[in-house]
């Protein structure tokens, strides 16, 4: 049988796969994705939004528990670990649904299948039905990543974890282990914890959700523990020893080990690359630490290969895939889009409370040789969020002294996770901070917390 030929190949459907190709098909070119598991890739069926789907069950669960604060009574609050999971893979379902459909709308050609590159120019595709092989002149890679396992604490899907058995878990752990502070870590321990697990997380780094601000990390990480976490830094799991129901867990901590007992454990100690099969080496594609190494404009080194998405390194963030996605299938078509800019992109966790940023911590900007102003305002002095019952949390602005260029925004606390888009569009903007201060916020609102730690960095804020 004739290979199948196409303008551009995408391998993997992901957030920036499937994006990359309908981006493509958008401006004319014959477009094809191959992928082995599901459209919309991990981020969809096992990532960001079954997740999401997850922790809004939690959330629902902890404000019942508050219910009397706001004057209602709920009686017997109680959950369903089953239902809630069922809601959840439920919402992932219905959203892989909608890729296939825009996929098909788009006329993109879809192949399921695994993918290798046998020379330049042509993905060989094993199918339930046999081998395909196709060609194009342009090829993406967007196979993803998965999760990192540690010798000694690899998964196995009883007593240890990864993400995907803690987004279907067969039971309610009782007594649990996270290992590792970052988005993924902390958004489960937030679920389990919620719904009452006596959750215990240990982090290497110095402390919790390393990657944040200082002073956001230092916020959150005391909210964590008034919530009943036991919060661990500076440590490490060395060892997992398993026994029927039980794991011992050796901590070590200032040069002391511990043993604990759990009877489940999550890791969620970082991700790494799916290059493997694909027969890059032989293309002369450069891996650096399990991602292929791109240019600002994602291309391999190798002709007409590309790399989007977590493969591509850091920040591992769907938005970031997207984004890279669209920015490829232009470059291929002739256009002249921008290069991807790592410090406009925001990251968002979904712990309670949220935390989101994005640009330059307060630290980071002064290791930049900024010299840096620097405003705060809290929750407890917006009246939505008091009337919300959402009292707790931080919004941090950092501006260039001289030039009043923000730097970076940080924020924890009730739906910062969607507030953070108005310091990202900012930054787009190149806004600086007279522009901020002389923008009118809508009252009452949550948004007003943003235009007071704009104040608050130039010593004018109102209301604290």
């Amino acid at each position: 049988m004739a290979a199948q030929t196409f303008d551009m190949i995408v391998i993997g459907a992901g957030p920036g796969g499937y994006v990359a190709a309908i981006r493509a098909a958008q401006l004319g070119l014959k477009a094809c994705v191959v992928e082995r598991e599901n459209l919309g890739g991990i981020c969809l069926n096992w990532g960001c939004i079954p997740t999401k789907a997850l922790l809004r069950s939690a959330e629902v669960f902890h404000l019942m528990g508050k219910a009397g604060d706001f004057g209602l009574s709920a009686d017997k609050i109680a959950f369903d670990l089953d239902a809630v999971v069922k809601r959840s893979r439920g919402v992932a379902k219905q959203m892989e649904g909608g890729v296939k459909h825009l996929l098909k709308k788009n006329k993109v050609t879809v192949v399921m299948g695994e993918a290798s590159l046998p020379g330049k120019g042509k993905v060989s595709v094993k199918t339930a039905s046999g081998t395909e092989e196709l060609t194009a002149k342009h090829i993406v890679l967007a196979t993803g990543a998965r999760a990192r396992e540690l010798p000694g604490l690899e998964a196995d899907g009883d007593l240890v974890w990864t993400y995907r058995h803690a987004l279907a878990p067969k039971r309610m752990p009782k007594k649990l282990l996270v290992i590792g502070s970052g988005a993924i870590g902390i958004e489960f321990a937030s679920f389990f914890n919620t719904l009452g697990a006596d959750t215990t997380v240990v982090e290497v780094m110095d402390r919790v959700l390393p990657v944040e601000d200082e002073e956001i990390s230092a916020f959150a990480r005391k909210q964590f523990v008034k919530q009943g976490m036991t919060i661990l830094e500076k440590a490490a799991v060395k060892q997992l020893d398993r026994a029927k129901g039980k794991v011992t867990a050796h901590i070590e901590s200032a040069g002391k080990v511990e043993k604990l007992e759990f009877d489940t454990v999550i890791s969620a100690v970082g991700i790494v690359g799916n290059i493997e099969g694909l027969g890059l080496e032989a293309l002369g594609v450069k891996i650096d630490r399990t991602h292929v190494v791109v240019d600002e404009f994602c291309r391999t080194g190798a002709e007409g290969l590309y790399a989007i998405g977590d493969i591509a390194g850091a920040p591992w963030l769907a938005h970031k895939a997207s984004h890279e996605g669209v920015m490829v299938a232009e470059l291929i078509a002739g256009q002249h889009p921008h290069p991807m800019r790592p410090g406009a992109i925001a990251g968002c966790t979904y712990c309670q409370p949220q935390v989101a940023s994005v640009g330059l911590t307060e630290a980071k900007a002064i290791a930049a040789g900024h010299k840096v102003k620097v405003g705060r305002f809290p929750f407890i002095g917006n009246g939505k969020a008091v009337a919300l019952g959402e009292p707790e949390g931080m919004v941090k602005t950092v501006f260039d002294a001289k030039t009043g260029e923000l730097l970076g925004a940080h924020m924890v606390g009730a739906e910062v996770t969607e507030l953070i888009q108005g310091y990202v569009i900012g930054r787009q903007l190149e806004t600086t901070e007279e522009d901020l201060m002389h923008t009118v916020f809508p009252h009452p609102t949550l948004s007003e917390m943003m235009h007071e730690s704009v104040l608050a960095a130039y010593g004018r804020a109102i209301h604290i």
